[in-house]
């Protein structure tokens, strides 16, 4: 049998290796149980932010005749005609309404009847102020869009970090206990980071999937389809960005873990990649608000995952803007995994020091 014959061919030896980290996560009880805690914060957090978006109850006002009319065409009111004040009263009494309307000869010609306190927001209606013209009416509720800037940034930087640093610890594992030597025998270690890429690309991407899919689940059940639409394509482009941006990430938590050779070392190579993640999730809520901001980091590979989703969940991407967003990341990508591999096929072997960039860079 030929040496070509004999050699695992590339697909099915990048599927083996990648089977393998599918395993050995699924088995480790560390990894389902912070994958359920961070289902329940994602979840929680969305529910919870969609519960607050939500309009507020309308105010049951009780309206006497011609007190009526300055409640006309105005949100935020449940108005109940009735035949007389008195009829009002009773209603404010028995707490069937917060408050009445019944006219008098005040300039304004009506009054406001209460029982302990009346409601702000009827106050404020029938407050005399000037008109307010809202250019952008088509705006989301700031609350919501808080909690969704929280759950992009969220749900990006703890699955980056948990499938990151098990790639980090998998390959300084490997090197300490001499198993990475039986491995680069036969197969060849490009294919060795390939199948590690790919294997925990794979959970990470049906991790995302199914908190995707809990989310809508979680806006429906709780009437929130309104927002449901707005936030069902953010989502699924989200997920799409985040599985490209994750093959990059996941290349230099690979990399950088093969530069050393104890598991105490890791945070020494890996804390750039580190600082790379924890960044796009401090800057996403913080400036989820902000164009410019959010315009700058559509286009930088590392924030395009949040920033761009955020973005689009706003309304402030042309349509043409998430795909050259994609693009640019997939490109960095596919450069990033070049010299990763680069680094991770000249540093698996050298064991005790770490290894110098310079040396892992080497040709």
């Amino acid at each position: 049998m030929s040496a070509t014959t004999a050699e695992p061919r590339l697909v099915s030896s990048t599927w083996l290796v990648a089977e393998r980290e599918i395993s050995a996560r699924l088995h480790s009880k560390a990894f389902v149980i912070s994958t359920l805690i961070l289902f329940i914060v994602a979840i929680g957090g969305m529910i919870v932010g969609g519960l607050m978006a939500q309009n507020q109850s309308d105010t049951p006002v009780a309206v006497v005749g011609q007190a009526g009319a300055a409640l006309e065409g105005v949100d935020g009111f449940d108005v109940t005609e009735v035949a007389d004040a008195d009829e009002a009263k009773t209603l404010v009494k028995e707490g069937e309404v917060d408050a009445a309307l019944v006219p008098d000869d005040s300039p304004i010609g009506v009054a406001i009847i209460a029982d302990t306190e009346a409601p702000s927001s009827l106050i404020a209606q029938l407050s005399v102020s000037p008109e307010v013209m809202l250019l952008d009416t088509d705006s989301e509720n700031p609350i919501f869009a808080y909690f969704v800037a929280i759950g992009f940034g969220l749900v990006f930087f703890m699955s980056a970090m948990t499938f990151g640093q098990v790639i980090a610890q998998s390959v300084v594992e490997e090197k300490q206990t001499r198993v990475i030597e039986i491995l680069m025998s036969t197969i060849p270690v490009r294919i060795l980071l390939a199948g590690k890429v790919l294997g925990n690309s794979i959970l990470a991407f049906a991790q995302i999937a199914i908190l995707a899919v809990l989310s809508i689940i979680g806006l429906t059940v709780i009437g929130q389809n309104d927002l449901l639409l707005g936030l069902g394509a953010p989502i699924v482009w989200f997920v799409g960005f985040f599985t490209v941006g994750f093959i990059l990430l996941a290349a230099m938590f690979a990399a950088t873990g093969s530069m050393v050779s104890r598991q105490e070392d890791i945070g020494s190579t890996t804390t750039p990649v580190t600082m790379l993640v924890m960044l796009p999730y401090f800057l996403v809520i913080l400036f989820h608000d902000n164009p410019i901001v959010l315009g700058i980091m559509s286009y930088v590979p590392f924030s395009a995952p949040v920033g761009m989703p955020m973005r689009l969940f706003l309304g402030t991407a042309a349509w043409w803007e998430p795909i050259l967003s994609l693009v640019v990341l997939a490109a960095s990508a596919i450069i990033v995994v070049m010299i990763g591999a680069r680094i991770y096929e000249n540093s698996l072997l050298k064991m005790g020091s770490r290894v110098k960039w310079g040396e892992a860079l080497s040709r």
